[in-house]
């Protein structure tokens, strides 16, 4: 007499999606091993992790000496919170439609959206309410807060859609949302904005977002074109060119509104002209350090590089220091 075939303890007890995305992550810290709860997961899919991209927004009223200023405090806080809705927005879109190719990711494939955490219709609804509330918190501000991040979020909507996948272009409007971060600041608080202040936040925007692609090609090898079919089109050369030249372009920009703000005619305070000479070194240091992460890449995510690294957080708090005094005796006005 035969006997029946036993079932495995795996055919006998189905693993739980959750389970089952637990045994395949291994390397996951355990908080991101088991589902989280929806509200959870929202606010995980809205990146508030990558917020601190929108203390760009601070970058116009240091430049102009007016960060002290209570009018021009809030009207930054307005214009920081108005882009963390806008940003996240931005993110829910993008994730809506990159869910299959985030899947194929190492580890894009573990956000929320991707991993099923979130279910699509319910992102289709919180993101638009995102933008909303976004448009909202800029119009506490003045109007054209209102318009740049309106521009901010329709220029986003048609990378996600489009763009993303044309070569160069979808460079230009990643670095784009940096550059409407550091511009906003400005509009909100009524500041003049330099043109060296817009070419220095602009090629250094394109720095780190060319820096960001080639540290995808290097972390996904053959596979990066699944993840990102842009990357396709690129080559580490090229792509290494790209932030090079603007790593130099940004230097440059900077050295010389540094140095022409340094020799202002009508200079108040002489004391103010090493400050702002002196602060071109830390500055080129800090993208000496940023440019190590990049070649070795492991600058996929520009907020973990910035806020891990020590060296860097410690550079970057002595350039502050130094261009702030100089602005401060200066009277510069960005």
């Amino acid at each position: 007499m035969t006997s029946l075939p036993t079932q495995s303890a795996e055919q006998q007890v189905p693993q739980s999606p959750a389970a089952a995305s637990a045994a395949t992550a291994p390397d996951l810290p355990a908080d991101l091993r088991k589902r989280p709860s929806l509200p959870v997961a929202l606010v995980l899919a809205a990146r508030p992790r990558q917020w601190v991209k929108n203390v760009l927004v601070l970058a116009a009223p240091l430049a102009a000496a007016k960060l002290g200023h209570t009018d021009v405090l809030r009207t930054s806080a307005i214009a920081f919170v108005a882009f963390c809705f806008a940003a996240s927005c931005i993110y829910y879109v993008n994730d809506v439609m990159d869910v299959e190719s985030d899947r194929r990711h190492p580890k894009k494939r573990f956000r929320p959206i991707a991993a099923g955490w979130v279910p699509i219709p319910v992102a289709l609804v919180v993101g638009p309410l995102c933008g909303l509330a976004a448009l909202g918190v800029a119009a506490l501000a003045n109007w054209t807060t209102v318009l740049v991040v309106a521009v901010y979020i329709v220029l986003h909507i048609v990378y996600s859609l489009w763009l993303k996948h044309v070569p160069v272009l979808d460079l230009a409007m990643v670095a784009s949302g940096f550059l409407l971060r550091a511009i906003v600041g400005g509009v909100a608080a009524n500041l003049e904005l330099s043109q060296w202040f817009l070419l220095t936040t602009g090629f250094g925007s394109l720095f780190m977002v060319a820096g960001k692609r080639y540290s995808e090609m290097v972390l996904m090898g053959e596979d990066a074109a699944s993840s990102r079919k842009s990357l396709s089109e690129y080559s580490q050369s090229y792509l290494r060119f790209v932030w090079q030249a603007a790593a130099t372009v940004t230097v440059i920009t900077y050295s010389l509104w540094a140095f022409q703000l340094a020799s202002t005619p009508d200079l108040a305070h002489k004391s103010a002209k090493p400050w702002l000479e002196i602060s071109v070194i830390p500055w080129v240091f800090i993208f000496l350090r940023y440019a190590m992460f990049i070649d070795g890449g492991s600058a996929g995510e520009p907020e973990d590089v910035v806020l891990k690294d020590r060296v860097m957080m410690g550079l970057g708090a002595v350039w502050v220091a130094i261009f702030a005094t100089g602005v401060v005796l200066v009277g510069a006005r960005g």
